[in-house]
């Protein structure tokens, strides 16, 4: 941030001063006796007033976010914007020049558009500098944003194999469908498609940076599936979905890593069990995400890898519009991935 600052009113000085510098040419060869003390202060005046003019339309156009406009709509305004700073510096010149002078003429007109057309093509270079090399920052900073993204999905896709899906959940699941086989042999056979389809889905969506809601919840489904085979009675489940959200589009895992987290630190550590309920609700302004379950928030919870990958996910894909947060509220705790529309 310092050095981009530096760079810039580095740019500042050395252009206005180049461009007083021309001036001074332009009028010494012209007629040398024009050079006095007046000329001078209507020099510093010129580096001064454009200075400060251009450095007023720059925080314009951030306050207004021009910056984030396209092409087509950003041109008009950038062009109309630099009229007014040149006719500005160009009166404000002129106003110095006869307060120096002491002169009561009045204003040459011709000579006035001349100058605030010379100042328009200058400003114009400059606003063509400025936003080229915004716009270049912003690319480089966009792809350096899909490096960390795909490097992010790589993560959490091994991630999905050895921690959602990780050898002890594997070895839980099918030690829980052996014990079935004899008994159940029906159920047995129910849970051994459930496993398959979970862990194709699992490395389908593993390779997406963003999936549909519906698929998440399906493939949550499927996964609580098997636990319920594991814990039995012990573990409740409740549904509560709104339908509108299902075509959401989140990272994959970011609910299913939240519902893995609640069993994990939650409902494995209850004798008795506990309750899940999975809920999403579609506000005005935000569209939220919960996976409530029995249990006490713990300090494991929030610095575990899963959570940590998520938000990391969710910063880079939703830019510091959608976050993640874990509460504890009477005697559940609260995983709440908030989405601002």
């Amino acid at each position: 941030m310092g050095g981009g600052r530096k760079i810039y009113w580095s740019a500042q000085l050395i252009g206005w001063v180049s461009y007083a510098a021309l001036v001074f040419l332009a009028t010494y060869a012209e007629d040398p006796a024009k050079i006095d003390v007046p000329f001078f202060v209507n020099i510093i005046s010129l580096i001064l007033l454009g200075i400060g003019s251009t450095h007023f339309m720059r925080s314009f156009f951030l306050r207004s976010k021009w910056l984030d406009l396209k092409l087509f709509p950003l041109i008009p305004r950038v062009f109309l914007a630099s009229l007014v700073c040149s006719t500005v510096i160009s009166l404000s010149t002129k106003a110095i020049s006869f307060y120096v002078n002491n002169s009561s003429k009045h204003l040459n007109w011709l000579d006035t558009l001349i100058n605030v057309f010379a100042l328009l093509i200058l400003i114009l270079f400059w606003n063509s500098v400025y936003f080229t090399f915004h716009f270049f920052q912003k690319s480089r900073q966009q792809e350096l944003n899909n490096i960390s993204l795909e490097a992010s999905r790589n993560e959490i896709e091994l991630k999905n194999l050895l921690s959602q899906l990780n050898p002890h959940f594997l070895f839980n699941s099918l030690n829980s469908i052996r014990a079935l086989i004899d008994i159940e042999p029906a159920k047995a056979k129910d849970a051994v498609t459930t496993l398959s389809a979970l862990l194709r889905k699992s490395l389908v969506m593993g390779k997406e940076e963003l999936v549909p809601l519906r698929s998440e919840l399906e493939m949550i489904d499927h996964y609580l599936e098997l636990e319920k085979v594991r814990f039995e009675e012990r573990l409740k489940i409740v549904w509560d979905t709104d339908d509108r959200m299902n075509e959401l589009l989140i990272p994959p895992f970011s609910l299913q890593t939240l519902v893995e987290n609640a069993i994990k630190h939650g409902i494995a550590h209850l004798v008795n069990g506990g309750t899940i309920l999975i809920r999403s609700i579609d506000e005005e302004n935000l569209q939220l995400l919960e996976v409530v379950n029995s249990g006490q928030l713990k300090e494991s919870s929030e610095s575990g890898i899963g959570i940590s990958n998520t938000r990391r996910r969710l910063d880079l894909q939703f830019k510091g519009k959608a976050k993640l947060e874990l509460l504890q509220k009477g005697e559940n705790v609260v995983a709440r991935l908030t989405i601002q529309k």
